[in-house]
């Protein structure tokens, strides 16, 4: 295998320029998904439906921390035959098919539009201008597998696998900054490429809509089967055992 020595000019003009350019694309990303999602609109209905379902998983939960009245009391707002939240809110099921909604086909393009576009658009840039450069090196041996993941337009077949091209220390930016991100963005941004595109592949499956009746009654079943035990029915006793006994000692 041929031996290099890359010219330093290479580090001021090639590599870290598409470190920067990386890195700012993905700042410019998490920016315009947040101006996106300012605008999308929320549904009133959607959200009381949540509501009311989480505050229901968490009476089922925590139920046992409340006196048997106050249970009873909270579990009858929800499950009562004639005046139950889950039996009185009638909802409209959703359509079977996500792809004739129009607002679930235009979230699709806007994923596409923040995640796939400019990853497109700026690596066939960088392709272009940075077309032939070797930028760094894997401080370990690689097989000759590894060489059309690193070296990305350059065709060489005595090079080691070990070097990197442009291309693909672009694609290695792309897929490596997640930690940088996080640390200046914080943990839920939007500029991760990894976390977008897996959004997006699965984006299909997350259009579908929840049916807003059957969680109803999954819920609804779920409280009515629960058996209330409260947890602080000795607690007053305990309570004084303990402090009589830490003055004893």
């Amino acid at each position: 295998m041929a031996e290099l020595l890359l010219d330093s000019n290479i580090r001021f003009w090639v590599f870290l320029p598409i470190i920067m350019i990386t890195f700012l694309v993905g700042i410019l990303r998490h920016y315009f998904s947040l101006i996106i999602a300012s605008q999308k609109k929320v549904e009133l209905l959607q959200v009381q439906d949540s509501q009311a379902l989480v505050r229901s998983r968490l009476l089922r939960e925590n139920g046992k921390f409340l006196p048997r009245q106050a249970f009873l009391m909270r579990r009858h707002f929800f499950n009562s035959e004639d005046m139950g939240y889950f039996k009185t809110q009638k909802r409209a099921a959703p359509t079977t098919n996500p792809m004739t909604d129009p607002n679930a086909m235009t979230d699709m393009l806007k994923g596409n539009v923040t995640n796939v576009l400019p990853m497109i658009i700026i690596g066939g840039w960088i392709n272009w201008a940075f077309s032939g450069f070797v930028t760094t090196k894997v401080p370990f041996p690689l097989t000759l597998r590894f060489k059309p993941m690193l070296q990305r337009g350059v065709e060489l077949v005595s090079l080691d696998a070990s070097w990197v091209s442009s291309a693909s220390w672009y694609f290695l930016n792309v897929f490596g900054l997640r930690s940088i991100y996080s640390l200046v963005l914080g943990e839920n941004n939007a500029a991760d490429q990894t976390k977008a595109m897996a959004d997006q592949m699965s984006g299909a499956a997350m259009a579908m809509p929840q049916d807003p009746k059957a969680a109803f009654k999954a819920e609804w079943e779920s409280l009515e089967i629960v058996q209330h035990q409260w947890a602080l029915r000795n607690v007053e006793a305990e309570l004084l055992g303990i402090t009589s006994q830490s003055k004893t000692d």
